[in-house]
């Protein structure tokens, strides 16, 4: 169990769930996980609620900001330099969608789409670094990439945030200075045609078999059942009632 005290450029640094229903995810995950939210009242934070583990705040709700935006999880890499990071990730291929921009007084951000498409966030905290507890159960403590074009992520992410690549036969994982948080699932055919590349978190749960119940029994859908992974953890792909893909995972002991 990691609990974070200090955001490092280049790791995952923050998850949210942009919602079509907020406060149906909020009463959702809040049964699944325990979490509690905190909505800041400013006006221009557009109804912005940070979800917490205890005292850690771990994601966030908001609502959804462009038309034909879908419900999904976001996920966000800390930068030291949301602008530098933005211009290489253009330079590398990709877009950038939104920003860079100031969130209010809380640090500055950009919504970015690597070459496949699949959108990710940069931001450099001020008041607010992100997440403050990893791998611990209720938090987040993976990020997986699903794409068709596994080189081609490997090659642009690994020159925008110095990530280390750690292939498999089925699996490459990607990390640094040694720890690895995430890794990248080739969209076989055992994925719809039509489903674009994304990014999704994985949170740690103490028993991924009942957890996972639980997320049914609140309204979710399995995508994947608990399954034990060759030499990995058992794990969970799951959509809640919103439509939002997510997964669990049983950290080693």
């Amino acid at each position: 169990m990691v609990r974070i005290t200090e955001t490092r450029p280049g790791t995952p640094c923050w998850f949210e769930h942009g919602s079509a229903d907020p406060a149906a995810a909020q009463r959702y995950y809040g049964e699944l996980f325990g979490w509690r939210g905190e909505t800041d009242p400013r006006p221009e934070a557009m109804c912005y609620t940070v979800m917490y583990q205890g005292e850690a705040p771990v994601a966030a709700v908001a609502p959804l900001v462009a038309d034909g935006q879908p419900t999904a999880w976001s996920v966000s890499i800390a930068a030291e330099d949301v602008d530098a990071a933005a211009e290489a990730a253009r330079a590398g291929g990709g877009q950038v969608l939104a920003g860079p921009m100031e969130a209010l007084d809380l640090g500055r951000f950009a919504v970015v789409a690597d070459p496949a498409g699949a959108v990710f966030g940069l931001w450099h905290g001020r008041a607010f670094p992100g997440v403050a507890l990893f791998a611990e159960p209720g938090a987040p403590g993976w990020i997986e990439l699903a794409t068709r074009d596994v080189a081609g992520a490997v090659g642009f992410y690994s020159d925008l945030f110095g990530w280390s690549v750690n292939p498999g036969e089925q699996y490459t994982q990607w990390g640094l200075d040694g720890t690895d948080f995430g890794g990248v699932l080739d969209m076989g055919e055992q994925f719809p045609a039509d489903l674009p590349p994304y990014w999704m978190p994985y949170f740690a749960a103490a028993d991924v078999d009942l957890a996972a119940e639980r997320a049914l029994g609140l309204g979710g859908d399995a995508v994947l059942p608990p399954t034990d992974v060759p030499d990995g953890p058992r794990l969970a792909v799951l959509k809640d009632p919103l439509g939002a893909v997510f997964g669990l995972y049983q950290p080693e002991a």
